[in-house]
């Protein structure tokens, strides 16, 4: 049975830091076979693409977060992280970490980040971010 298990959300003021962790389980191949990415649902919003990494090892991220998101991967500890920098209210949200043992080769990141949006998630990981 497959898993991913998020941590690593908190409160914090804006222009904190925070990195969340993603262990993924159950997966024959382990996260190396596996396209995999971060996404995140605001209150009220509509869950969008965060951040994701290809089999080229492109990292791909939405505009917003571009320069102060980084994202990466463990494959020996089966563990995605995100690295946040310099956080705004506005990224306050659940962040979840999406995957699925699928190629992943993009050309854009729209692209990535649009998929990762039907990917298996798992139960997700509050960030809020104070004024």
């Amino acid at each position: 049975q497959v898993q991913l298990v998020e941590s690593g959300g908190a409160s914090v003021q804006a222009g904190g830091s925070l990195r969340l962790s993603c262990e993924a389980s159950g997966y024959l191949l382990g996260i190396g076979s596996l396209c995999m990415g971060w996404v995140r649902q605001a209150p009220g919003q509509e869950r969008e693409g965060v951040a994701g990494i290809d089999d080229d090892g492109r990292d791909r991220y939405k505009d917003s977060v571009q320069g102060r998101f980084t994202i990466s991967k463990d494959n020996t500890k089966n563990t995605l992280y995100l690295q946040m920098n310099s956080l705004k209210p506005e990224d306050t949200a659940t962040y979840y970490c999406a995957a699925d043992p699928i190629p992943c080769h993009y050309e854009t990141a729209s692209q990535l980040l649009g998929d990762l949006l039907g990917f298996y998630s798992g139960q997700g990981t509050q960030v809020t971010v104070t004024p």
